[in-house]
């Protein structure tokens, strides 16, 4: 087992979790307009939706595995590709971080986490980013890739709900930094350009 290789996936995780992106941000919202509460039940409905994705990558993904090495380089390939046009699509976005805290509507806890958990599974981008992000993370030759892709899932949603949770914590003073600091969107935006190289380049060699 390769623990540095876990360590890089956690890490890679955080700065991915902590860059601006639509699941954050409307826990950011959330928190804002409706109280912690509502912040804290989107993040777990979100959360437990990425276990839908694991497992279907799990089960899809090691049949793959078993049936054709040749196969599975092809889609690490088409990963690492996925991950360079999302950092282009960053590097075209603009840096600036926006959030529109007015006239959300006060829905209850259980309707946000309902909703959370579907804007997870139903979202065909997030099964392309499990599909391009965690194979090239496969840490150990002896261990059964379904374990490995569990072991590997468990860890990005804890990361995930951990930095999620201190968003929804700590929105008002996210916000006030944000809105004092105009250099904030630069530095995230860097930041997830970085890493989606980084992962891509990590996924090839």
């Amino acid at each position: 087992m390769n623990f540095e290789i876990l360590i890089s996936f956690a890490l890679a995780t955080s700065a991915l979790a902590i860059s601006p992106g639509p699941d954050n941000i409307y826990v950011l919202v959330q928190s804002i307009s409706n109280g912690k509460s509502h912040g804290m039940a989107t993040v777990c409905g979100l959360i437990s939706g990425c276990i839908m994705h694991t497992t279907l990558l799990a089960f899809g993904v090691s049949a793959i595995i078993k049936a054709n090495d040749n196969l599975f380089f092809g889609i690490k390939l088409l990963g690492a590709i996925y991950l360079l046009y999302l950092a282009y699509i960053v590097f075209k976005s603009d840096a600036k971080i926006t959030f529109d805290s007015e006239n959300v509507p006060n829905k209850s806890l259980k309707k946000l986490f309902v909703q959370g958990f579907f804007m997870n599974v139903l979202n065909p981008k997030v099964t392309i980013f499990f599909l391009a992000f965690f194979p090239g993370f496969l840490f150990s030759h002896s261990m059964s890739t379904v374990i490995q892709f569990y072991i590997l899932g468990g860890i990005f949603m804890l990361v995930s709900f951990i930095i999620f949770t201190t968003i929804a914590l700590l929105a008002g003073q996210i916000k006030t930094y944000t809105l004092n600091h105009k250099n904030s969107g630069f530095v995230l935006k860097w930041l997830q350009i970085v890493v989606f190289i980084g992962i891509a380049v990590f996924i090839l060699i």
